[in-house]
């Protein structure tokens, strides 16, 4: 999802769709999180977000360290994306029970990055398979910016040809980013009063783990094709109206249950 540009910290404070989903769930989540424990504030969570959060390592150090935040559902071992935000409930965890506000902040900020990205359809796209196909390497070797901007084909033909694929109109990076700022546009006036967050959530990533909620709600919103709609239709009132009725609630519902999760673990654990 889209969370401003990366070249100062406040550049998603308006459009940043991370930045107002971090908003949603923490707003909701407050009257749940356990009294005995810390949580960091929304402006804490927020400084780890844009120019610091996951996508400002793709402007500083392409590729390098740089998280990869896509998932197959139809590829059971895919498992990159779910060891990641695994890595970050266990960091927030010790976090909060360390009662370290900074680290809480960096870890719930970056957990709910991944969350989010996890669960928006655009992601769901076999993008590592695309970019192997067309820059004939997988997406972790293109180290440069140079080399993550331009293709380079096996003659000047070829070159055009591919770059046209992934960059040009109606391309594999063009349709990505067009799909999540309609996504932007859609939520950007809504208040999102109710994501379904409630004791019955609560319980079930209690009893279940955060991974199985994650998993669950990642086939749930495949299936509702929204990216596979937008590709063969374009945008619509209808894929806008689902896209507030049911995609950010259930997103912003998921990153609020990981956040309590994790502050559930460390007070079980104290």
């Amino acid at each position: 999802m889209w969370a401003g540009t990366t070249f100062r910290n406040s550049s998603g404070k308006i459009v940043g769709v991370h930045q107002k989903i971090d908003r949603i769930a923490r707003r909701h989540v407050k009257k749940y999180l356990p009294r005995e424990v810390p949580f960091p504030s929304i402006t804490d969570i927020l400084h780890f977000e844009g120019n610091n959060g996951p996508d400002g390592i793709k402007r500083k150090s392409p590729s390098k360290d740089e998280p990869w935040h896509y998932i197959d559902p139809s590829k059971p071992d895919d498992r990159v994306l779910i060891n990641l935000i695994n890595d970050h409930v266990h960091n927030l965890t010790q976090a909060i029970k360390n009662r370290d506000n900074e680290r809480s902040a960096f870890e719930a900020a970056w957990l709910a990055h991944a969350v989010v990205d996890g669960l928006t359809p655009a992601h769901h796209f076999p993008l590592s398979d695309k970019i192997e196909e067309l820059w004939g390497k997988p997406h972790h070797e293109r180290v440069t910016i140079r080399d993550k901007a331009m293709i380079k084909g096996i003659n000047r033909r070829d070159t055009l040809s591919k770059n046209w694929e992934y960059w040009g109109v109606g391309g594999v990076f063009s349709a990505h980013v067009a799909f999540e700022w309609r996504v932007a546009a859609a939520i950007a006036r809504t208040k999102f009063d109710d994501i379904g967050l409630n004791a019955n959530a609560l319980r079930e990533v209690e009893k279940k783990g955060f991974e199985t909620v994650f998993m669950t709600m990642v086939h749930k919103i495949n299936d509702m094709r929204m990216y596979e709609d937008f590709g063969e239709s374009g945008w619509s009132r209808n894929l806008a109206a689902r896209t507030k009725r049911t995609l950010v609630p259930r997103i912003a519902r998921t990153v609020a249950l990981a956040w309590y999760y994790s502050a559930y673990i460390a007070k079980e654990q104290a």
